[in-house]
């Protein structure tokens, strides 16, 4: 107990003890300074960011000029207020305009990326951005239109400038109060407004005259049109998504089936695909000049190899569009081919967080990002466990290594990612382990190497069987994908966890990992915590979306809808938040909504309900606006003294989304401005304010 609990005595000692090994934990302080910054309801202001400085640097002096036992917490402190200060600049630094209103008319711009939309349509992001009667100093550095209707009369690619008549409005913020905040996600993607058009997309400028910058995405895109045409179907865009990251291809029902069978991480380039293709480049190369015998006599080839490797890796890091996963695949990649060429070891915890440390750096707000927590994610539990693994390793029969360490890696990302992947999307495959033990091996031995093999004889005119077999494995994956998908029980859904429930988690899991002793048992404890408090979160009984048009129930069938169809994207959210899966078809036919179409009423506690849409719903609404009562209205209150808690189209567009909860003292309506405070991503104009005042509920 002695040796367990000693850390416990004198901790400062114990972290001067091991000073050392400490280096991996440089990005998780970073992250308790960025993540309270994300966490704060209003803007911090100069007195915050002096104060944070001034911490820094006296953690700073500590760090450097402190006694031994005080150096480590001063390098500490110093990590927290500097992450802190990071996130606020970058929030600071990427400040670009944000739409307003809403505006329908000419939208003239640059394509920049070609994705596809919630509804499975083209999607095109235009910089340059020219508004009808919209002063440039308001015009939003870069929009996003979906494009609906026939088009057909201009093939999409990057640098082509574009013009059509569409709708633009402001990114949406959240769903319900503390969802998921694409507002903040925008602002950080300099993406000012969204919208659609049913017009066709008129071509300005040829792609070659405004390409400027682009270069390596119109040669993605090109590769990626180049692959799709000689492999069909969704078999050539999974081809094109793996080779080239443009995942425009993929159409939603094989999105679904790679999310039901765990196989999502395929399609967005990440370690898995950068550590296969440059080992292949590297170990074909190595054996390769191994087999010329005056090279492999008077050079150094594992070091040729490994520079070869790199420059690959680097390519296909600019060729894939430079995502989170991709950077920090690259940055593991690079630091263990920089090991070889100095003859040190290549894998450990230490290149884990220096990849870690520079993508915060630059890009703060991956910390709050699926794609960052589950890249470091597993590849941390990967490298700690393997590392642990070695032990044994030498008393598995060589011939059984590659199936117990594809068994065990499979295992181990999964087991570190589904609590991420369940917290943000709402759902776990449970069968993803056997799908991935048959894709992951097809992508490693078939996939990848086709691929590469065809980029080199491509040139040549010899690429037809290299493709050939890229086809094979593709298909390969995508019946894997469908056939797991489709087992009985293949998903089920989780409820979203309480906000604190994913920190706590991540903290204990890298505490369990990455500290000694009682340490490491205190992380397991918060982990158990974590999951404790995920298992009550309570959900709100009642919903209302920010247009007033939607509103969900909970009921004890689940959530009741009050529209069947519509308000998709923001239906299946709700959904998927409350851990059910169902189709909004069939939540609308669920009990405990009552009335007509357009004029339904429902109970909270003691509270009558009333839901309002359509032409009539202003003058039904005012016979229902009575003491007592909430009425949800989805127009513009027309009548005169407000009696009741009335929220109408005026009002929601102030507060957002709601959420009713029932308490001991009635019930309680929480909005989605209040739950995400006032900061630079959701600030708007203060227009129409003495219509709020004139809304709100009057003194009793």
């Amino acid at each position: 107990m002695r040796r367990f609990l000693g850390p416990l005595a004198d901790p400062f000692g114990a972290l001067a003890a091991e000073r050392g090994q400490l280096f991996p934990w440089v990005p998780v302080f970073l992250s308790l300074g960025i993540g309270p910054w994300f966490a704060l309801r209003d803007e911090p202001g100069p007195v915050a960011y002096l104060s944070a400085g001034a911490l820094a640097l006296a953690g700073l002096m500590l760090w450097r000029r402190g006694a031994e036992r005080w150096q480590i917490p001063g390098a500490a402190l110093m990590l927290v207020a500097a992450g802190f200060l990071l996130a606020g600049h970058r929030a600071n630094s990427v400040a670009a305009p944000v739409l307003d209103f809403r505006y329908y008319g000419s939208i003239e711009g640059r394509i920049v990326a070609i994705d596809r939309s919630f509804s499975d349509e083209t999607r095109l992001t235009l910089d340059d951005v020219v508004l009808e009667r919209v002063a440039p100093d308001r015009t939003p550095a870069l929009v996003r239109v979906a494009l609906h209707g026939k088009q057909g009369f201009v093939a999409p690619e990057p640098g082509l400038r574009v013009i059509l008549s569409g709708h633009l409005s402001p990114p949406e913020g959240p769903v319900e109060p503390g969802g998921f905040d694409f507002q903040r996600l925008a602002w950080f993607a300099r993406l000012g407004a969204v919208g659609y058009t049913r017009s066709p997309v008129l071509a300005l400028e040829p792609a070659g005259e405004g390409a400027g910058g682009l270069g390596i995405h119109r040669l993605r895109m090109r590769l990626s049109a180049s692959i799709r045409e000689r492999i069909e179907g969704q078999s050539g865009a999974l081809a094109a998504a793996l080779m080239t990251g443009d995942r425009s291809g993929i159409a939603a029902a094989t999105n679904d089936a790679m999310r039901g069978s765990n196989l999502s991480h395929l399609i967005s380039i990440s370690g898995l695909h950068m550590g296969l293709l440059t080992g292949f480049v590297f170990m074909a190369l190595r054996h390769g000049l191994s087999l010329v015998p005056p090279v492999a006599l008077r050079m150094n080839v594992k070091k040729i190899s490994a520079a070869v490797a790199l420059l690959a890796a680097a390519f296909y890091l600019a060729l894939s569009g430079m995502n989170v996963a991709t950077i920090r695949a690259f940055l593991m990649v690079a630091v263990m081919l920089f090991a070889v060429l100095l003859d040190r070891r290549a894998m450990t915890l230490r290149s884990v967080a220096i990849a870690a440390v520079l993508i915060l750096a630059a890009e703060p707000e991956s910390l709050i990002e699926p794609g960052f927590q589950m890249s470091f994610g597993a590849t941390t539990a990967l490298v700690a466990v393997f590392g642990l693994a070695g032990r044994w390793q030498a008393r598995v029969p060589k011939a059984l290594v590659p199936v117990a360490t594809l068994l065990l890696s499979s295992f181990v990302a999964g087991l570190a990612t589904a609590p991420i992947a369940a917290a943000h999307f709402n759902r776990v495959a449970e069968y993803g382990l056997l799908a991935n033990l048959v894709a992951v091996p097809l992508t490693g031995f078939v996939v990848m190497p086709a691929g590469v093999v065809a980029a080199l004889l491509a040139p040549l005119g010899l690429e037809a069987p290299a493709l050939w077999a890229l086809d094979l494995g593709c298909r390969g994956i995508l019946a894997t994908a469908h056939w797991v998908a489709g087992l009985e029980g293949a998903v089920f859904a989780v409820p979203a966890p309480p906000p604190e429930a994913l920190p706590l988690m991540g903290l204990g899991a890298l505490a369990a990992l990455l500290a000694r002793r009682a340490v490491r048992t205190g992380g397991a404890v918060a982990v158990l915590a974590a999951l404790a408090t995920w298992s009550v979160e309570d959900r709100p009984a009642l919903l209302v979306s920010a247009d007033g048009e939607l509103i969900g129930l909970m009921t004890e069938e689940g959530r009741a809808l009050s529209k069947p169809k519509g308000a998709g994207f923001v239906a299946k959210s709700w959904l998927e938040d409350d851990g059910d899966l169902s189709p909004q078809e069939s939540a609308y036919v669920r009990s405990g909504l009552f009335g007509t179409k357009g004029a339904l009423t429902a109970t909270i506690g003691a509270t009558p309900v009333f839901h309002f849409t359509g032409k009539a719903a202003p003058e039904a609404a005012q016979a229902a606006c009575v003491k007592g009562t909430v009425v949800i209205l989805a127009g513009i209150w027309s009548g005169g003294t407000v009696t009741c808690d009335l929220y109408d189209a005026a009002r929601l567009g102030e507060t957002g989304a709601l959420a009713v909860r029932e308490g001991p003292q009635g019930i309680a309506v929480e909005t989605a401005r209040e739950a995400a405070g006032e900061r630079l991503w959701n600030q708007r104009p203060e227009r129409g304010a003495g219509k709020r005042l004139a809304l709100s509920r009057p003194a009793e």
